[in-house]
């Protein structure tokens, strides 16, 4: 059986997050002291205790996401006596979640990782002012409809797919008016349902280009090793193993669209039979099974799902 590790994006953050692994496994508390050391910030607390408007900052969020991903990969490596890409065919993350996937392919380094994502969470957050912005879920339309509805709704301002997220559920953003109309044009070309969400800013859109260029900047001084497994790229949702690629797709990450949906079919048609989800929640778990019913999907992000997972590994 072949396999994928993979690690989710903004959302599937809660407060609480982190702590049972930190409560039980040693390897975990390390990586929790790291990521505070390396942001001269306890985030840590932040994460276990709150208060929650404080974590679902995006400056916060992303590293704290990371932290919990990196701490499973820790324990599971402490734990199991091996690199967890002995284990892998492919990482992949969502959004945010491919710097993890990087960081755990060994790519990146820890505290490096960290303070990307404060500053890619920082220039996200600051890259459009508050309020003129918005992004929508579309539950029901296919990615072809979705797009078509972004470009119809879009006219002189922004309107794109954020995300392609599975089979019936995309994710638009852009300036508020553009996904005025488009939330209009959704429902009457069939959408099941038109969701609002509760962001920040419209991620994943030209909206984003400060952000981009924010980015490029800081990615510019950093060392990108070649990872251990190939990491499944949102842009282009194929495998990526050449440093000077992964530095440049990050960039462009910011304002393309997540493409997780054609990511899992990718990696299904490279042999990836198993998708195990690591850190926090079961977002991608569940995205799995409306993507394709026959690949087996699991998430472990809490001690006993950490220790079962050890033993079938």
């Amino acid at each position: 059986m072949s396999r994928a590790f993979v690690f989710p994006g903004q959302g599937s953050q809660a407060v609480g997050m982190g702590r049972g692994l930190a409560e039980a496994f040693a390897e975990a508390r390390l990586v929790f002291e790291e990521v505070d050391d390396a942001l001269s910030q306890k985030l840590s607390a932040l994460m276990f205790d709150g208060p929650e408007g404080d974590l679902t900052l995006t400056e916060n969020a992303q590293p704290a996401l990371m932290a919990v991903g990196m701490a499973a990969v820790r324990v599971l490596e402490g734990q199991g006596g091996a690199p967890l890409s002995d284990k892998a065919a492919f990482f992949a993350g969502h959004s945010l979640g491919e710097y993890t996937a990087l960081a755990a392919a060994g790519a990146l380094p820890l505290a490096d990782t960290a303070r990307l994502l404060k500053r890619r969470g920082q220039a996200m957050q600051s890259a459009v002012p508050v309020g003129k912005g918005a992004m929508i879920a579309l539950l029901g339309p296919d990615a072809e409809v979705a797009e078509a509805v972004a470009r119809d709704a879009a006219g002189s301002d922004v309107c794109e797919m954020a995300n392609d997220n599975a089979p019936g559920q995309a994710v638009l953003a852009g300036s508020a008016e553009a996904i005025d109309r488009a939330t209009a044009l959704a429902k009457e070309r069939g959408a099941k349902k038109v969701v609002p969400l509760s962001v920040s800013a419209p991620f994943h859109c030209a909206l984003m280009r400060p952000a981009a260029d924010t980015m490029a900047e800081a990615l510019a001084g950093q060392t990108i090793a070649p990872p251990r497994r190939p990491v499944v790229a949102n842009v282009t949702a194929q495998g990526e193993s050449d440093p000077e690629t992964i530095r440049r797709l990050l960039v462009e990450q910011v304002t393309a669209t997540v493409r997780w949906r054609e990511s899992v079919l990718w990696m299904r048609d490279q042999g990836v039979s198993e998708v195990v989800e690591l850190g926090a929640g079961k977002v991608l778990t569940t995205m799995l099974k409306r993507i394709d019913r026959d690949m087996k999907g699991e998430a472990a992000g809490e001690p006993a799902e950490i220790e079962a997972l050890l033993r079938a590994l």
